[in-house]
Parts: C-alpha cells; sequence; structure tokens
C-alpha cells in the first residue's frame, strides 16, 4: 500500500462557525504520513468559510458558488500556513464531475497528480464548485473522494469524520446500536436511511459514505471510515491493526 486518499469532511474541520484546532493534527499527521506514502487531500470546508466573510443562503446554488469562490482561498491559506510547519508543499487541485467523466480529461487530471505526488506535494482536491451546475456536480465530497481514489489510483480512502463508526443502528437514537468492525457487503436498505449531515454547511451523512464504500469495495478497493479526533486509528490501520472505526473490505480482500 503505497497511495492514500485522506477525505476531511466539513464537521470535522469546523466547530461553532470556526476552524477547529483538529486541522492542526490533521496536517501533522499527513505531513508525517507523506514522508512514507504518497498523500491526497480531499477536503471540504470551502463554502463554511466563505460563510465566515460574507454570510449567504446557501439554498440557492448561486449563492453556494458565491460561498465557494470566497472560500477557497481563505481554506487553501490555512492549509499552506500549516503545511510549511512542516516543509510540506501542497497544491490545490479542483475538480468537476465533467473532468472524471471524460477519459482524455482524466488522464491529463492522473497525469499532473502522479507529478505532484512524485515530487512529494500533497495535491488538495475539491469540487469545483464555483463553475459547477446541478448537472455536473459531484454531490458531496464523499462520493469526490471515492472517485479520487478510484480514478487516480490510490490503495485505500480513509475518511475523518464526526462519525465513529459504522453501526448496527443510529447510535443517536439507539443506545444499544454497536460499531461494526469490518463490512463485506453494503445492504440495500442501508442506502435508503435518511441522510444525516451535522454540520449545516455539510452535504451528507452516514449514507454517502455507504455510497462511498460501495463504489469502491465494487472495485476491490478497501474505505476505512474513523472519527477525526482519533488519528492514532490511522496509524493503526496502516500497521494492520484496528481498535476503532470501521473497514469496508472487498469480499474476496485487496
Amino acid at each position: 500500500m503505497n497511495r492514500l486518499v485522506f477525505k476531511v469532511g466539513t464537521a470535522t474541520l469546523y466547530e461553532n462557525g470556526k476552524l477547529s484546532g483538529r486541522i492542526d493534527e490533521i496536517v501533522k499527521l499527513l505531513s508525517e504520513l507523506n514522508k512514507d506514502y504518497e498523500i491526497m487531500l480531499v477536503s471540504s470546508g470551502a463554502v463554511g468559510a466563505g460563510y465566515t466573510k460574507c454570510p449567504l443562503d446557501k439554498s440557492k446554488l448561486e449563492n453556494k458558488q458565491a460561498l465557494a469562490a470566497i472560500g477557497q482561498p481563505l481554506l487553501m491559506r490555512e492549509y499552506k500556513e500549516r503545511f510549511n510547519k512542516y516543509n510540506t508543499t501542497v497544491a490545490q487541485v479542483l475538480l468537476t464531475a465533467a473532468d472524471l467523466d471524460s477519459r482524455k480529461r482524466t488522464e491529463y487530471a492522473k497525469k499532473m497528480i502522479n507529478v505532484l505526488l512524485e515530487n512529494k506535494v500533497i495535491p488538495i482536491i475539491n469540487e469545483n464548485d464555483s463553475v459547477s451546475v446541478e448537472e455536473i456536480l459531484f454531490g458531496d465530497n464523499d462520493q469526490l473522494s471515492a472517485y479520487v481514489t478510484y480514478y487516480f489510483d490510490a490503495d485505500m480512502l480513509i475518511m475523518l469524520s464526526d462519525i465513529d463508526a459504522f453501526y448496527t443502528d443510529n447510535p443517536k437514537t439507539n443506545q444499544n446500536a454497536k460499531p461494526i468492525k469490518t463490512v463485506n457487503e453494503i445492504k440495500d436498505e442501508w442506502l435508503k436511511q435518511e441522510c444525516d449531515p451535522n454540520d449545516k454547511f455539510a452535504t451528507g451523512g452516514i449514507v454517502t459514505k455507504l455510497k462511498a464504500a460501495k463504489f469502491l469495495m465494487e472495485r476491490d478497493i478497501p474505505m476505512y471510515l474513523t472519527n477525526g479526533k482519533n488519528l492514532e486509528s490511522v496509524k493503526e490501520i496502516l500497521a494492520n491493526k484496528q481498535t476503532n472505526g470501521t473497514l469496508f473490505l472487498p469480499k474476496e480482500g485487496k
């Protein structure tokens, strides 16, 4: 295993409308891992960052696009300053669904990503919300991260979320719900649950994560879901140990 994609959600990056200190811990971890692995980061948070400067109603597509345009440079500045502390260079990569819907455009994007990774530059990837229209939206960064993992030849997707794991039931409403350590098959009824994003700027919930896992499992690629507050679990899973989170594994393994 050499090439990893990390996905960080808005609820992990932001707390009470402000950037959380967790971003520093995540940057430190990725900088350390970048010495031994090729790292890509799919980061949410641009719309939330834009909202801190211009509180528009994000339910309107044009407002969301405007917030993303305002927030992208703000978010990248935060990442750049923190990664610089560890002498790690980052690059901004904005994609639309159309970029991965064309073999030619996908190949060009892959070549560019490969150049960055070969030079130990971490691509920070997000959907290009400021120019996307409804017909070419990924829909959420959970889906985007799954596509990035597959089309850019990564070995695993690691989702850092405010969700600890995938449970037997909703742990918020059922105290007897138990975390599932390993999942080898995504059941159709799981995908019919109501989405439950915890942050007003988030666009998904456990369902979008299950859809991402299903997409990857069908292509023999594992996905690991863990809480962004517990980064030790990432080191453990990369060392073939698991005490937390859920590992989504293809039936035959990878």
